[in-house]
C-alpha cells in the first residue's frame, strides 16, 4: 500500500516536470523515488501509530454457501463492509456445511481459525461441547455494548440456539422449514382443485393416486427424508424424537422414533411408494430436480428452495403447509427450522471481535433481514423483519411466501417442538435414513426399520455422550 501511494506521488512529479510546473533534472528522479518511500512509510507508521481507525480489520467468514445464495451471503458482506471504514467481512467459502465444520475444527488446531464460521442447527451439540473454543453470542455482543435481546428474534429460531437459560450461543443466520409445493397445471389436468393444496397425509395420498391416474410419473416425492418425515413431522404432532425434550435437556437422552405415529407414517410411505404414489428420492436435495423438470406433481421440501422452484419450473407452482395427520392429537402443532447459525470462534486478534458484533448488529436490522428473506427464501428471524416485509406488500405479491413463517409460529413451541440437539446427530441422521431407505424398499417393515435405526442411533449418543462427559 506504501509503495502505491510512493508511486502517484512519484507519477505527480514526473507530470509536473513535463508541463513544466517543476524543473528537475532527469538524473534526480530515482533518488525522488526512494525518497517518495521512505517517506510515505514513515508517514504511515505515523498515522498507524496516531490514529488506528485508518487501518481496516479483516474478519474472517467460513460459510458452506454456493450459487445464488452464496451471492446473497456475499452481498451482505459487501453491504456492511459500505456502512462504515473500521471493519472488512471478508466470506470464504469451505464446502458443504459438513466440509465447513471439518476444516474449522482442524484449523483451530494450528491456531488458523475464522473468527466466524457457518455450523448448520444439527451440529448444535457438537458445537457447545466445545467448551473453550466457541466465545458465545450474548456474551460477545454484551462484551462489546452491541444491542442484542434474544426476545426478538423468532422463538422457533431461538430455541436452536440458546441454553437452557435462555441465553443465544450462536447467532441465527439462515433458517428454513419445509413446505408443500404442488405443480397447478397437473393438478388442474387431473381435475383437482389447483387452488386447493392437501392438508392432511390422506388428502395428499388421495391428490397423488390421482396424479398417477392421470399420467404423472411420481406422485410425490421429499427431499431430506429424515428432516421431513422423522424430525418435522414428530414436531407438527408434538411427539418426542428423543428424551430430555429432544436432548435440550441433556446429552443422556435417547432416541424415541420407533413410536406408533412415526411407524404407521413410514408404513404408509413404503406401501405407497409400491405405486409410486410416493416416489423416494434419495437424500439432501436430490428429489428436488423430480419436481422441477414435472416428474413429481408435489414436493415436500425446503421453503428455501422457493425462489430456485420459481426459477426452474416451466409451469404454475402451488404451496402449502406441511400435511398431518388429522387423527393425532393435537396436531397441527409447529414445524421446526433447518439452516444453519453463525459461531464465533476463540484465540482470534481482540480487534476482530468488535467487528463480529457490530457485523451481527448490521444482520439483526429488520430492513437487512427483509431482503435476505426475499431474495433467498430463508425465513426473517426477527419478528420486526417479519412485520416490515408484511408491511411492504411481500406476501401479497409472491404466493407461499408467508406459509414457512405462519407455519413455525402456528403455536408456541412446546418440548417436542422446539427444535433437536442430539449429539453427533449427523451422523445418527445418516444412520435413521438408512433405516428409512431399507423400509420404502421392502427389506424390512417399518418397525423393523425405525427399532433397528433407534438401536443404532442410541449407539452414537452413548459414544458421544462419553466423551463429552
Amino acid at each position: 500500500m506504501l509503495k502505491h501511494f510512493a508511486a502517484m506521488w512519484y507519477r505527480v512529479v514526473r507530470k509536473m516536470q513535463t508541463a513544466q510546473m517543476l524543473r528537475m533534472p532527469d538524473f534526480l528522479f530515482p533518488a525522488l523515488h526512494r525518497m517518495a518511500v521512505c517517506v510515505v512509510a514513515a508517514l504511515g507508521i505515523a498515522l498507524a501509530g496516531g490514529s488506528p481507525s485508518f487501518a481496516e480489520t479483516d474478519v474472517v467468514w467460513w460459510h458452506a454457501m454456493t450459487g445464488e445464495l452464496g451471492k446473497q451471503l456475499e452481498k451482505l458482506a459487501t453491504d456492511f463492509n459500505a456502512t462504515q471504514s473500521e471493519f472488512r467481512v471478508v466470506p470464504v467459502y469451505k464446502g458443504s456445511y459438513t466440509e465447513t465444520v471439518t476444516a474449522a475444527i482442524f484449523a483451530f488446531r494450528s491456531r488458523s481459525q475464522p473468527a466466524i464460521v457457518q455450523v448448520n442447527e444439527i451440529a448444535t451439540a457438537t458445537m457447545m461441547a466445545a467448551k473453550g473454543a466457541t466465545y458465545p453470542v450474548f456474551e460477545l455482543m454484551r462484551d462489546k455494548a452491541e444491542s442484542f435481546s434474544p426476545d426478538v428474534y423468532l422463538p422457533a429460531v431461538t430455541g436452536y440456539y440458546t441454553d437452557s437459560t435462555g441465553n443465544m450461543l450462536s447467532f441465527p443466520f439462515n433458517a428454513s422449514t419445509p413446505i408443500l409445493y404442488y405443480n397447478k397445471d397437473q393438478f388442474r389436468a387431473a381435475g383437482l382443485d389447483p387452488e386447493a393444496p392437501p392438508k392432511t397425509w390422506p388428502e395428499l395420498g388421495a391428490a397423488a393416486q390421482r396424479l398417477r391416474a392421470n399420467g404423472v410419473a411420481c406422485g410425490f416425492t421429499t427431499h431430506w427424508p429424515s428432516w421431513v418425515n422423522i424430525e418435522n413431522l414428530s414436531a407438527l404432532h408434538n411427539v418426542p424424537v428423543a428424551t430430555r425434550g429432544n436432548g435440550m435437556a441433556g446429552l443422556d437422552a435417547e432416541l424415541k422414533i420407533n413410536n406408533p405415529l412415526l411407524v404407521r407414517h413410514i408404513a404408509q410411505l413404503a406401501e405407497w411408494q409400491k405405486t409410486k404414489v410416493f416416489d423416494y428420492g434419495g437424500r439432501a436435495t436430490s428429489a428436488e430436480p423430480r419436481f422441477q423438470s414435472g416428474e413429481c406433481g408435489i414436493f415436500l421440501g425446503s421453503s428455501a428452495t422457493r425462489a430456485d422452484i420459481n426459477a426452474r419450473s416451466k409451469f404454475a407452482v402451488g404451496y402449502g403447509r406441511l400435511p398431518y395427520w388429522p387423527d393425532a392429537e393435537g396436531a397441527p402443532q409447529n414445524t421446526i427450522i433447518g439452516g444453519a447459525s453463525l459461531w464465533v470462534l476463540r484465540d482470534r486478534p481482540h480487534e476482530e471481535y468488535a467487528g463480529v458484533a457490530k457485523f451481527f448488529a448490521y444482520l439483526s436490522r429488520p430492513e437487512v433481514q427483509s431482503l435476505w428473506h426475499e431474495k433467498t427464501g430463508y425465513l426473517p428471524i426477527t419478528q420486526a423483519a417479519y412485520e416490515l416485509t408484511r408491511a411492504q406488500g411481500f406476501y401479497g405479491r409472491v404466493p407461499g411466501a408467508a406459509i414457512a413463517i405462519e407455519q413455525i409460529t402456528f403455536k408456541p413451541p412446546t418440548e417436542y417442538s422446539k427444535g433437536l440437539r442430539l449429539g453427533s446427530f449427523t451422523l445418527v441422521r445418516n444412520v435413521i435414513e438408512d433405516e428409512l431407505e431399507m423400509a420404502f424398499s421392502g427389506k424390512k417393515s417399518a418397525q423393523e426399520a425405525l427399532d433397528s435405526a433407534a438401536e443404532r442411533g442410541n449407539r452414537l449418543l452413548r459414544q458421544f455422550e462419553r466423551a463429552n462427559p
